[in-house]
C-alpha cells in the first residue's frame, strides 16, 4: 500500500470552550491508503487531554511506513491486529490507519462500509449540535443561530443550573448535559435532580475518570442516565463501566478505529448499556466514517463537521440532525482537490 498522509489545522466557528480548555483551532490528521488503484481514507484529531498531537501522530506512523506500505490488505480487521502491537501506545495514529483500511476494502467490494456489515441505515439516531460554554447570552446566540433539535450543553461552571434553566426559555430541543469530568458527587445528583425537570436527556462524564467510588454512588441514585466518555476509552474498559453509568460514548480516535468500536458496541449491547459515538471535532473524513456505525447506535454526537468553519472533504451531509450518507462506495468521503 502507498501511504500518504495530510496535516490539517481547522478553524472554529466560534471559540470551542469546555470545562478544561478553549481553543480557536482543530489540529487534525487524515490518512490515505492507495493499493491496486483504489484509495481510503482515515482521520484522527489532536487533543491535549490524551498528550496527542499531530507530530507525534506523523511520528507514531511514519515510524512504521516500510511496514504499512509492504503490506497487502486482506481485511481491516486483519490490518489492525497486525498495527496494534506496534502502535498500541497510540491508538489516535492507528484509528487513522483502521478508517483508511475500511474505506479501502469497502471500495474494493464495491459497496457502502454499512452494506459490509448488513446494517439498514433507515432508522438512524440523529446527532446533536454541542453548545460550548461561554456567557449565557452567547450561549443562547448559538441556540439561535442553529435551531437544531437535539443539543449538547458543555457544562462545568458554577452556575450550570442556571445556564440550563435560561437555554430551556429558547428552546423546546432536546437537551444532554457534557460535563468533561467537572463536578463532584453531590453536585452531579443536585444538577441531575433540577435538570430532569428542565427536559435533560442524560449527563455525560460528570466526574473524573478515576472517581469510581464516587460514581458508584452517583449511579445509584441519580435522576438522570449516566453516559461514559474519559472513564470509555478502550474495550477493555467497557465491562468496568457496567453498573457505574447507563451507557459509553465510543469515540473512534480514543479506541483505534472502527474494528474495537464494533467490538465494544457489541459487549456494551450485552451488558445491557446505550451506546454512543461522540466526536473529537473530526472533519467530514471521520465524520463520514461514524456514520456507517449509526444502526448500531442509540444515540450520536457526530457534529465536528457543523463546529468546524473549514473542512477537509466532501462527505456525508448533516440536515437538521439526519445524517445523508454520500452516493459513494466505502465511506463516502472524498478529499477536495485542493489537497
Amino acid at each position: 500500500m502507498e501511504l500518504t498522509l495530510y496535516p490539517f489545522e481547522l478553524r472554529f466557528r466560534h471559540t470551542f470552550t469546555i470545562s478544561r480548555k478553549s481553543k480557536d483551532v482543530q489540529p487534525l490528521l487524515v490518512a490515505e491508503l492507495q493499493e491496486d488503484g483504489w484509495s481510503g481514507l482515515g482521520e484522527t484529531a489532536d487533543n491535549s487531554y490524551y498528550n496527542i498531537t499531530v507530530p507525534i501522530l506523523m511520528a507514531a506512523i511514519n515510524a512504521h511506513r516500510p511496514f504499512i506500505e509492504a503490506y497487502k490488505l486482506d481485511t481491516p480487521e486483519a490490518f489492525w491486529e497486525a498495527m496494534y502491537p506496534k502502535l498500541s501506545d497510540n491508538l489516535f495514529a492507528l484509528c487513522a490507519l483502521d478508517l483508511a483500511a475500511h474505506d479501502l476494502y469497502a471500495k474494493r467490494l464495491g459497496k457502502k462500509l454499512y452494506e459490509i456489515w448488513g446494517l439498514e441505515p433507515s432508522h438512524n439516531p440523529l446527532t446533536d449540535y454541542t453548545i460550548g460554554i461561554d456567557t449565557v447570552e452567547n450561549m443562547v446566540k448559538k441556540l439561535q443561530e442553529f435551531p437544531w433539535p437535539i443539543y449538547k450543553i458543555k457544562l462545568g461552571t458554577k452556575d450550570d443550573i442556571a445556564i440550563i434553566t435560561e437555554l430551556r426559555k429558547h428552546t423546546s430541543a432536546i437537551f444532554r448535559v457534557d460535563a468533561n469530568c467537572a463536578w463532584g458527587v453531590e453536585e452531579t445528583l443536585r444538577n441531575a435532580a433540577a435538570f430532569k425537570e428542565l427536559g435533560v436527556e442524560f449527563i455525560e462524564q460528570p466526574m473524573p475518570a478515576a472517581d469510581w467510588e464516587g460514581m458508584k454512588k452517583v449511579y445509584e441514585s441519580s435522576a438522570l442516565p449516566l453516559i461514559a466518555d474519559e472513564s470509555c476509552i478502550v474495550e477493555a474498559d467497557v465491562k468496568n463501566c457496567h453498573g457505574y453509568f447507563h451507557g459509553i460514548n465510543i469515540k473512534l480516535t480514543k479506541c483505534g478505529g472502527i474494528t474495537p468500536a464494533r467490538r465494544m458496541i457489541l459487549e456494551a449491547k450485552q451488558l445491557g448499556m446505550k451506546v454512543m459515538t461522540g466526536s473529537m471535532n473530526e472533519s467530514t473524513v471521520g465524520t463520514s466514517a461514524v456514520a456507517h456505525l449509526l444502526p448500531y447506535l442509540d444515540y450520536t454526537d457526530m457534529d465536528g463537521p457543523l463546529l468546524l468553519a473549514e473542512d477537509t472533504a466532501d462527505g456525508v451531509k448533516i440536515r437538521n440532525g439526519k445524517i445523508i450518507y454520500a452516493n459513494r462506495n466505502g465511506t463516502g468521503a472524498e478529499l477536495y482537490r485542493a489537497f
